[in-house]
């Protein structure tokens, strides 16, 4: 198959939607397949351009068989509707010099990644001049999140950006997504099952493994032997309300040995950093994301690992560092609405402990529980989870027969 990939995030960016595109392209291109990728220079989570990118404008490179094409855009420390909006823009407009050569080569599908819901402006226009099938790949519903944590509160435009989205889902030829829960939102726009395609994120379950304490960088880190470890990594934004984690720490500090590490990037970073200093907490330690090479590692430090988002979000994100937290065994708290995806999968198969969102008391609660139980089972039951469930070669193997029975019938 020859394949064109449209998304503003992509490899090297560690977490998030990037990560999850680069894997699927390098996959896809190690079975045999073409595949070509239009993205933005690697922005995210810290929201700023690599270094390694910097002064680059619009140029092509090779990563992993795959041809990348990248194309420069605005990018805000202050992470607004406002500003989000303008870095959107900018990467559509600057990525059209890319598609104006793209729209005289011959694909056999295009695949989009949204967010940004403006992804879809030339995959539509490629889809009607080509008649090439086109899948709208929903990894976050973002205008649904915008409007329910109140990042846009003007009626008109939310109006006009669900007319929009719903334009661009009924245009394409299959949409998918992560989770049921976000199955059940996309169908409930008024969308046919027939036309939904299921993509789960995965996990590189061989890579991502448990392994012995000694092995992991608990010391390397400068932590000691008897310390217990809750460890938060991911993006620091706002759908997951981490200030309950410095609350929850607060309440905790006179718990011995239990420290709680926050590590990654993102707009509300300074503000977390700035209440821990504010409340003069000694148990809680910032640090940066780990290279993909040591996150194992990094992992496998951790007695217990928090999921979280606020309530508003849910069904509508499905935090992706649960897979890698499930592939190294880990146990888990987990903030997630009764009924939601989140809450069935922790529950149904006894991942960890599922707490109300935003809630700094039950935080904590969780946290004693779990470190004066037996979490072994736990544990057990998570990397079985992962091993059953969210393999790379089973996820992605299932998504390449879809993709060419799409191309067969079109």
């Amino acid at each position: 198959m020859k394949i064109l990939v449209y998304g503003i995030n992509y490899h090297p960016e560690l977490t998030g939607i990037g990560k999850y595109t680069g894997e699927m392209c390098a996959w896809l291109a190690a079975q045999g397949h073409q595949v070509e990728v239009i993205t933005a220079m690697p922005y995210y989570p810290q929201w700023k351009i690599d270094s390694k990118y910097k002064g680059n404008k619009w140029f092509t490179e090779t990563i992993q068989q795959v041809t990348v094409r990248r194309t420069p855009l605005y990018v805000t420390q202050k992470v607004n509707a406002k500003n989000r909006i303008i870095h959107e823009f900018s990467f559509l407009i600057s990525s059209k010099l890319h598609w104006f050569s793209s729209l005289f080569r011959k694909y056999d599908v295009v695949i989009s990644i949204y967010p940004p819901l403006i992804i879809g402006l030339f995959p539509l226009i490629y889809r009607l001049i080509h008649k090439k099938p086109w899948v709208f790949h929903i990894q976050d519903l973002q205008v649904d999140a915008a409007k329910e944590l109140g990042m846009i509160k003007n009626p008109l435009i939310l109006s006009l950006l669900f007319k929009l989205e719903k334009y661009f889902l009924r245009n394409s030829t299959r949409i998918s997504s992560i989770s049921p829960g976000m199955k059940r939102k996309i169908l409930s726009k008024g969308f046919p099952e027939s036309k939904y395609l299921s993509l789960p994120n995965w996990v590189d379950t061989v890579f991502i493994k448990p392994m012995p304490l000694e092995e992991s960088l608990k010391f390397k880190l400068g932590f000691n032997p008897e310390e217990k470890i809750v460890l938060y990594s991911g993006n620091l934004g706002e759908k997951q309300g981490l200030e309950i984690i410095i609350q929850a720490a607060e309440q905790l500090k006179n718990t011995n040995n239990l420290r709680f590490v926050i590590a990654g990037e993102g707009p509300a970073k300074t503000r977390l950093q700035e209440m821990a200093t504010d409340k003069q907490l000694k148990n809680i330690y910032f640090m940066s994301l780990m290279p993909y090479q040591d996150l194992p590692a990094f992992l496998n430090m951790a007695d217990i690992h928090l999921v979280l988002q606020k309530k508003e979000a849910s069904d509508l994100v499905l935090p992706s560092k649960l897979s890698t937290i499930l592939s190294v065994g880990g146990v888990s708290v987990v903030s997630a609405v009764h009924g939601t995806t989140l809450y069935d999968l922790v529950m149904d198969n006894n991942l960890g402990k599922v707490i109300e969102p935003e809630s700094a008391t039950d935080l904590a609660g969780a946290i004693n529980e779990l470190l004066n139980v037996d979490v072994e089972p736990v544990k057990n039951n998570a990397r079985n989870y992962a091993l059953k469930n969210l393999s790379i070669d089973q996820i992605l193997g299932n998504f390449e027969y879809e993709l060419k029975n799409l191309i067969k019938h079109s």
